[in-house]
């Protein structure tokens, strides 16, 4: 995976990971609340319609012992002659408004002698089978099994010696119950009023709304009405369920968690669009360093591309162009070292091939010198052969020192007498061509006394640099040329600069001067500069060609070296 993708992820992640977390707890934290809070609505609403459901059973417990006391009650021993008690049962059931489907009153022949329709005076009561049986206000109220919506409630008619003479008897409209029931009813819910027998573990469903059944069906949330303690038990063990469909319950729920995931979804579109131009800022740059790095061994370009970031990007890119520095540093030392290594060959062969042959012609020569009747003639040829030889082994004793240079031996020296006697040796030369040499010391880049300027170094080698670079540059100048040699005293280094006002150092020579072979003079082996080069290296130091200071033509060739403080001037 790209750094680029990485970033965009990592932003993606520091972004929504924290704000997913924080959604789902407040997701599954509301969701338990809202289903405590529905749950408790359902719970209150189950025990407000049972308490309605006891209060209407109570009522009609009440109504039906009341009235068989009533004194009106005693037309039942005469039969109701006159027809007063069914007028007032009529009324009775009028007053109630359809509470009650039918008021009558049978005597213990179980004959209807008195009731609220007409029609069914003087025929048998059929109250089927009774269901319970309840001991209220010192009497006994007896329950008939309740069937198409219609609950008989009979209670018995005593005359003063307590003596049964009849029943009274009111049909209780069920549906009564069941609008309870419906007004519990809310969206996605139904209720049902059950029997519990604390006799028997079974359940008896007295009522139920439209959608019980299906919602019951469903697994889904419902709770009981819970009978509250007190000193009296209940007169019925009834209790009101109430389901509700989950889905309806949950629906706050599932529309808070879809806005959350909304909000997800735009927190993650913007973190993106913001995410991508930083993670292009930070790769961007990172990705041109790639591509130079990849082109840097078969392009030209020499410079890294300046690049636009974060501090630690700038910093990369600081420190990948000076590594390329080195490395192209190390590829111009690497080629210097094998065209040195060719010399080395070189060199091998013919300091054996050809010392030996120059040894016979150098000696040959000296004996034909001593030759009495030589000619003037001949004695100019030994002259030339003597002269040619000594050039040819130089050149081979070049060649070798070049191609092996010895490791420098390092002490303290003060580079200013090494200076000074490098321009002392050559200044003879330098007046045979009329050119100026002249040196000057400088502190700090101002003209000063000559002082002290201690370099860690090995003299030899560095005297040896100074009289190449000054053997150049009075060989290469015209007649009346001008040489200018400088000591420069730096904070932590020195700096020896010969410069003349010659035809100086074009831009392409400037990389190639310091290699083997390489030459402008006439008749030169170009390794003057490339064993200097190599010199001053091995002093961790720098050789380098700058314009002249003396002409707009001229080459100024600096050597640069460590100083070494003296210690308390010792």
């Amino acid at each position: 995976m790209s750094v680029k993708k990485l970033l965009l992820l990592g932003f993606l992640l520091s972004a929504l990971l924290p704000m997913l977390m924080v959604t789902l707890l407040t997701f599954f934290e509301a969701r338990t609340v809202l289903r405590e809070e529905i749950v408790r609505d359902m719970q209150t609403r189950a025990n407000a319609a049972s308490h309605q459901v006891d209060d209407m059973m109570f009522e009609r417990l009440q109504n039906i012992v009341s009235w068989s006391r009533l004194e009106v009650m005693d037309e039942v021993v005469i039969g109701d002659f006159d027809k007063r008690l069914s007028k007032f049962l009529n009324e009775l059931k009028v007053s109630y408004r359809g509470v009650y489907q039918s008021i009558y009153v049978v005597n213990n022949q179980n004959v209807v002698i008195a009731s609220s329709e007409p029609a069914d005076i003087g025929k048998p009561a059929n109250s089927g089978r009774q269901w319970l049986q309840i001991s209220f206000a010192n009497r006994t109220v007896r329950l008939y099994q309740l069937a198409e919506q219609k609950l008989p409630i009979a209670s018995d008619i005593l005359d003063v010696n307590q003596q049964k003479v009849g029943s009274l008897w009111v049909i209780f409209d069920w549906h009564a119950i069941t609008k309870i029931l419906d007004s519990t009813e809310n969206q996605g819910s139904a209720a049902a009023l059950v029997n519990v027998d604390d006799e028997a573990p079974q359940t008896r469903m007295l009522a139920e709304t439209k959608h019980w059944k299906k919602i019951v069906a469903a697994h889904d949330i419902s709770v009981d009405s819970v009978i509250q303690p007190s000193a009296e038990p209940p007169i019925f063990n009834w209790v009101v369920s109430i389901a509700q469909y989950r889905s309806v319950v949950m629906a706050p729920v599932h529309r808070m968690g879809y806005m959350f995931i909304l909000l997800l979804i735009i927190t993650g579109v913007l973190a993106a669009a913001f995410a991508a131009p930083l993670s292009g800022r930070i790769t961007k740059p990172l990705a041109r360093l790639t591509d130079y790095a990849n082109r840097f061994m078969r392009s030209s370009q020499s410079a890294p591309p300046v690049v636009d970031g974060p501090i630690e990007v700038r910093a990369l890119s600081s420190a990948f162009g000076k590594m390329m520095d080195d490395l192209t540093l190390s590829k111009e030392n690497l080629t210097r070292a094998a065209k040195l290594a060719v010399a080395g060959e070189m060199a091998a062969a013919m300091s054996h091939e050809i010392r030996t042959p120059l040894g016979i012609l150098r000696s040959s020569a000296q004996v034909l010198a001593r030759e009495k009747g030589l000619s003037v003639e001949g004695q100019e040829v030994v002259a030339f052969i003597n002269m040619e030889t000594e050039r040819l082994n130089k050149l081979v004793s070049t060649l070798v020192d070049s191609a092996r240079p010895r490791q420098p031996e390092f002490a303290l020296h003060n580079i200013v007498p090494l200076v000074e006697h490098a321009v002392a040796m050559l200044r003879m030369q330098a007046n045979k061509k009329d050119v100026n040499l002249a040196m000057v010391v400088k502190s700090h880049g101002e003209a000063a006394v000559a002082e002290q300027i201690l370099v860690e170094c090995d003299a030899e080698q560095i005297t040896q640099v100074l009289l190449n670079l000054l053997l150049n540059a009075i060989q290469v100048l015209p007649t009346g040329g001008k040489v200018a040699v400088s000591i420069i005293d730096a904070q932590d280094h020195v700096v020896v600069s010969v410069a003349d006002d010659g035809a100086g150092v074009t831009e392409a020579q400037k990389e190639q001067i310091f290699d083997p072979f390489f030459t402008q003079r006439p008749g030169g082996i170009g390794l003057g500069l490339a064993v200097s080069k190599q010199i001053v290296t091995a002093h961790f130091g720098s050789l380098t060609v700058e314009k002249s200071t003396l002409a707009n033509t001229g080459a100024d060739f600096r050597v640069q070296l460590p100083k070494r403080q003296l210690l308390n001037d010792a």
